[in-house]
């Protein structure tokens, strides 16, 4: 069994390389191959435009791929979305669709671009926006730069965003959400009715879960005497539920727990206060649930 794993070309490339590194799958590419190299004898790698991924996985070119679930949309693709994650190139968040225009413009809904030129690489999702409030408008195509076609080259644009600073940098203002998107895991809807390939595909579901719940997060353990176990939760939080084990010595226990990684630097010189002792901190790759 071979599954034909589409991985995005582009902007999400290394973050998914890295997702997948986390999750325990080593991808290897090179710039003058579409095949990336995978220490999985099962899985077998290419490298797809996210903008395309959706088409090529329901035509069954490929088994299963990561694209936005914003292509997945704008193609109109009939696909098995296997997982969302929730992660992307810059916050391992949600990006935005929005709809922007010159600040120095009237415009303050999208009724007011009756009849002007929206630029956007979104085409087919901007229309069916503008069909659901009414509103008849111009739709271009953009190949890219798109945040600096207003006003000249367009009304108004139709733009993905995560903070929106290039939008202000370019002097435009958001004035309505299009479309929210996240990184989907999709498949082949064939594949997924193949028993191995489906086994397959809920493993790598798994593994990558695993990998982003574990984003952001460190294991800490410490010892700790008895007399001192008290004050020493008291410094954790208090939705956090350690693991307390025995050692050798009855009067000494061990304390294991998982926190976010951004609250260590506080918590740490507090739990050694409390009397925590050989105190360490691990790096996670995955947190299964």
């Amino acid at each position: 069994m071979k599954l034909k794993l589409g991985i995005p070309k582009g902007s999400l490339e290394s973050a998914t390389i890295e997702l997948f590194r986390r999750a325990g799958f080593a991808i290897t590419t090179s710039s003058r191959s579409y095949f990336p190299g995978i220490d999985d004898p099962e899985i077998e790698c290419m490298l797809i435009r996210a903008q395309e991924m959706a088409r090529y996985v329901e035509d069954g070119i490929l088994d299963a791929g990561l694209t936005g679930r914003d292509w997945v949309e704008e193609n109109g693709a009939d696909v098995v979305a296997v997982a969302d994650l929730i992660y992307a190139k810059q916050s391992f968040g949600k990006v935005r669709w929005v709809l922007a225009v010159p600040m120095a413009s009237g415009f303050q809904s999208v009724k007011d671009l009756q009849g002007k030129i929206i630029a956007t690489e979104l085409v087919e999702t901007t229309k069916r926006y503008l069909a659901r409030h009414g509103v008849a408008a111009k739709v271009e195509f953009s190949w890219g730069a798109t945040e600096v076609k207003p006003p000249v080259l367009a009304d108004a644009i139709v733009e993905v965003t995560e903070t929106g600073s290039s939008l202000r940098a370019n002097n435009l203002k958001i004035i309505d959400t299009v479309l929210e998107s996240n990184t989907q895991l999709i498949a082949n809807r064939e594949a997924w009715q193949d028993r191995e390939k489906r086994q397959k595909l809920e493993d790598i579901r798994m593994l990558l879960e695993g990998a982003i719940h574990a984003l952001g997060k460190v294991g800490l353990m410490l010892n700790v005497h008895r007399d001192n176990l008290a004050a020493v939760l008291a410094v954790l939080p208090a939705l956090k539920r350690p693991t307390i084990s025995h050692l050798s010595d009855e009067a000494w226990l061990a304390v294991n727990t998982i926190l976010d990684e951004s609250t260590v630097r506080h918590i740490i010189p507090r739990l050694k206060q409390a009397g925590g002792e050989g105190i360490v901190e691990y790096p996670l790759n995955k947190i299964v649930l």
